[in-house]
């Protein structure tokens, strides 16, 4: 790694004005594009503190060795000159929304002596209308729907040659789908009247075909021509088919394109809804690695500049208004930009009410889904799985194999209800049989690293514990068996075993053990090991804020790429720990708020109160029952029922004197 003072340009030498800069590797590749309203200040900002930049930042410094600006006139100009060298050199450390495909159109060759109906992608052609943009299995099966009600051509200029040279039409011809000008069955004339038909229901003007066929219906229906009437039918319930599949969700004259947003520390899902006519036209989605760490605003900046780029002289690509769920800084400039790249203006805004704030909710809904599907289908992924623990191995420099990872964390509200978590990984994938609960009390529960500490030297020290007991156990004759299947889970233990092995409460110690929080947290973890002479478990911790992988008593973290799969498991593994703490935490806060009028009864537990509860259904019945009834309960034995009775007493001590005295010995009730 490159150090970032071995090429800091001087101060003086950097230029106030606006411009673009560039980050190059050793090898002359570029692996940043920013732009910046004062190149010195933003520039300055890389070089001043490198040890206090974000994780994405310190990486990207360090793997550069040389910086290069050019200045330029306006921001306007900033902004177009950076989506071009994002283009030209797609850096790696910018964030890079476009995948290897362009959205499909339908599209009709007007400009053709036969025009032609087909699925186009990339740049337009002269003479050819656009409909769309779809998806691909939307568009394709849009398409098989309409041929049947208009017919028209189709296929290849190849196709069409033989057709015309051999006087045949094609397939599409014999199952009427094509009207086969090729072969004289239509005038071109006639055909180009089709197409010009097929253009204007795919602009939005349903109604007068599908009344038109329902006229023309009726009248084969009065010519008792009920053969043709049933072909109508069909060619009327197609058209039905493809207008509610494009239903209208905003007025009939709303071009839009809805983008939407869900993000985490490292991916973020983006959405689209593209509206033509009122009508939803398609949608299109992707995931997106934050290799750059942005905020939403900077998101939706690079997201409009890639997927709108090369739109330059192709009104029908950009709509009147585009919606996004939040303002990049420089609004105006980035409408003065896709203004300009469109011929005309266009609107760019975030929706507060109405229809088109709800369509957004709805892309957002759908962005969110995306992003839960993509990481947990990443998270079932055996290669990457694999991948993510290898990467983690190397990352620490550990010399076991990561088979088994535990993670730690602590959950309490202003230092009440203090408890901790411990979730399990086994081979990547979570083990949930081995999760544990802790309640911490006393004076660990005054801070997160004593919490923390006594949550690791319990379960550490029941292990050894465990650890003791199954030695001795396996040291007995004929107890192997029953020891497999108390650590293992294993089947057939043996029948004949007299002293079977205890079950296992922590199974076998993990190879990691990583905690929620930095060096403190860390550190009070590794006390904890190394207090019950614990080495060969290593301790991690992952901070929040910036992901930073914290080593015990290290100076300075660990910084693990920001698409990396083993970061991606680390994170994984500490929501799920802070996901069961939360959830303990609530368990608990919430039965302490629910303080029952049993619980101050000495000596009455709550194995004891449930079986008083299941006997009389509530304490109200429990305070009207006397000694003979109590002691019908499960558990509930004289002594117990007695001072049961006596505490419930309406007179308190006082009316102890109407408490029947009970002989301790036999449970015999004496006469008073």
């Amino acid at each position: 790694m490159a150090d970032p003072a071995s090429y800091r340009p001087q101060t003086g030498e950097i230029p106030t004005n606006p411009g673009v800069y560039r980050f190059r590797d050793p090898h002359g590749r570029v692996i940043y594009v920013g732009k910046a309203k004062n190149l010195r200040s933003r520039l300055n900002s890389y070089f001043a503190n490198p040890a206090g930049l974000l994780p994405k930042t310190f990486a990207m410094v360090h793997a550069a060795s040389s910086v290069e600006w050019t200045v330029v006139g306006s921001e306007l100009e900033s902004l177009q000159l950076e989506y071009t060298w994002i283009k030209e050199f797609t850096p790696r450390f910018n964030v890079m929304f476009r995948d290897d495909k362009s959205y499909p159109y339908l599209a009709v060759t007007m400009a053709e002596k036969y025009p032609r109906v087909q699925v186009l992608r990339g740049e337009r052609r002269k003479g050819t209308r656009y409909f769309g943009p779809y998806t691909a299995g939307a568009i394709r099966e849009t398409l098989d729907t309409l041929l049947r009600v208009f017919p028209v051509r189709s296929c290849s200029a190849g196709v069409l040659k033989r057709a015309e040279a051999s006087g045949r039409p094609c397939l599409l011809g014999y199952i009427d789908k094509c009207a086969a000008p090729c072969v004289g069955r239509i005038s071109p004339e006639d055909h180009r009247a089709l197409a010009e038909d097929f253009c204007t229901f795919m602009g939005g003007e349903a109604r007068p075909f599908v009344s038109r066929l329902e006229k023309d219906m009726a009248a084969a229906v009065a010519e008792l021509d009920y053969e043709q009437a049933g072909r109508i039918r069909d060619d009327i319930i197609a058209l039905k088919k493809v207008f509610e599949r494009n239903a209208v969700v905003l007025a009939e004259d709303t071009d839009a394109d809805v983008f939407a947003l869900h993000e985490d520390e490292l991916e973020a899902a983006v959405q689209v809804f593209h509206v033509r006519g009122g009508r939803i036209r398609g949608q299109r989605g992707w995931v997106v690695e934050k290799v750059e760490d942005t905020s939403t605003p900077d998101l939706v900046e690079h997201l409009l500049q890639q997927v709108y780029g090369d739109e330059a002289g192709s009104p029908g690509r950009l709509p009147r208004e585009i919606l996004i769920p939040a303002e990049p800084s420089n609004l105006a400039e980035l409408t003065q930009w896709l203004g300009g790249l469109r011929g005309a203006k266009v609107d760019i805004r975030v929706p507060q009410r109405g229809d088109k704030a709800a369509l957004l909710s709805t892309v957002r809904d759908n962005a969110e889904h995306a992003l839960k599907l993509h990481k947990t289908r990443r998270a079932g992924d055996l290669t990457l799985r694999s991948q993510a623990l290898q990467e983690l191995q190397e990352a620490l420099d550990l010399p076991v194999a990561l088979l088994r990872i535990e993670c730690y964390d602590i959950s309490h509200v202003q230092g009440t209800n203090v408890v901790g978590s411990m979730v399990v990984v086994e081979d990547g994938l979570p083990k949930k049989s081995d999760y544990r609960k802790f309640s911490v009390t006393g004076d660990a529960a005054n801070d997160d690293t004593a919490a923390m500490h006594d949550v690791l030297t319990r379960r550490f020290r029941n292990y050894l514990q465990e650890k003791e007991v199954h030695a001795e156990a396996a040291r007995l004759p004929g107890h192997q068996a029953a020891l497999d299947a108390a650590v293992f889970g294993a089947a057939g233990a043996s029948a004949d075993t007299t002293t079977p092995a205890p079950r296992a409460k922590f199974a076998y110690p993990p190879n990691l053990v990583v905690v929620d929080g930095g060096l403190p947290q860390v550190n009070a973890a590794a006390r904890a090991l190394a207090g019950l002479g614990i080495d060969d478990v290593y301790v991690v911790g992952l901070a929040k804020r910036l992901e930073e992988v914290w080593l015990p008593d290290s100076e300075f973290p660990v910084i693990l790429p920001r698409a990396s799969a083993g970061l991606y498991l680390l994170q994984r593994i500490r929501d799920e720990a802070h996901r069961f703490a939360i959830s303990f935490h609530r368990q608990k806060r919430g039965k302490a708020m629910t303080v029952s009028a049993l619980d101050s009864v000495p000596g009455l537990g709550d194995s004891k109160r449930k079986a008083l509860l299941a006997r009389f259904g509530s304490v109200r019945s429990i305070k009207a029952a006397t000694v003979e009834e109590l002691m019908e309960a499960k558990g509930i034995g004289p002594s117990l029922a007695t001072a049961i009775a006596r505490h419930f007493s309406p007179d308190g001590d006082a009316g102890a004197a109407n408490v029947p005295a009970i002989n301790m010995t036999t449970g015999e009730i004496l006469e008073t």
